[in-house]
């Protein structure tokens, strides 16, 4: 029963999130209450808050839960798979063709980041779960590697690094390459210049 209750809990709190992010990029952040996103989930405001503390909060939550699912992703991959493999391996599955990896379209997604890069409120939040994801990161590579402080943060600070530079620069330049491309080719960079120790 605590298991279906926590799915659920979750299920509502991406619900929320990616309601949060929809509605933002149809209307703009501040013409969003967040009554119009709980209305959107079927939930009452009083929800909304017990998950997040603001609107931005909820848009910054996509970009923590993604990371979060790279480092359980890392934790799962072969043993016998070298480091950056296995890091490539978990970055590319979160960034699947035609969704977020967590469900949701690329064009939402897309549209989501271009909020989070204009709106400084969201910058502020995004910066802080980026924060979070990396120690999510850096405890992963430490159980893989076994390695010590501060490696596994090296590391965890500059797949962060590649995927944000890899986001803006496919959402922002006139790219010929796919997200997948960019994201395979900083990985690789990153493997050539910090090897395991």
């Amino acid at each position: 029963m605590a298991g279906l209750r926590e799915r659920k809990k979750e299920e509502t709190r991406i619900a929320l999130s990616w309601a949060t992010v929809r509605l933002a990029v149809e209307h703009g952040l501040d013409n969003v209450r967040i009554e119009d996103i709980a209305a959107a989930v079927g939930v009452s405001p009083r929800t909304f808050n017990n998950y997040f503390a603001s609107k931005a909060e909820a848009i910054a939550a996509r970009h923590f839960d993604r990371a979060r699912l790279i480092a359980a992703e890392l934790r799962d991959r072969p043993a016998s798979e070298p480091l950056w493999t296995a890091i490539g391996n978990a970055v590319l599955s979160r960034f699947a063709l035609g969704s977020s990896g967590d469900g949701a379209r690329t064009d939402e997604w897309a549209a989501g980041i271009k909020l989070m890069v204009a709106e400084p409120a969201v910058q502020g939040e995004t910066l802080r779960a980026g924060a979070a994801a990396e120690v999510e990161l850096a405890a992963a590579v430490r159980d893989r590697t076994g390695a010590p402080d501060p490696y596994p943060k090296f590391v965890a600070g500059a797949v962060m690094g590649v995927i944000n530079a890899a986001s803006q620069h496919w959402l922002m330049a006139d790219s010929s390459m796919s997200m997948a491309d960019l994201l395979r080719a900083g990985i690789t960079q990153l493997s050539a210049g910090l090897p395991t120790p």
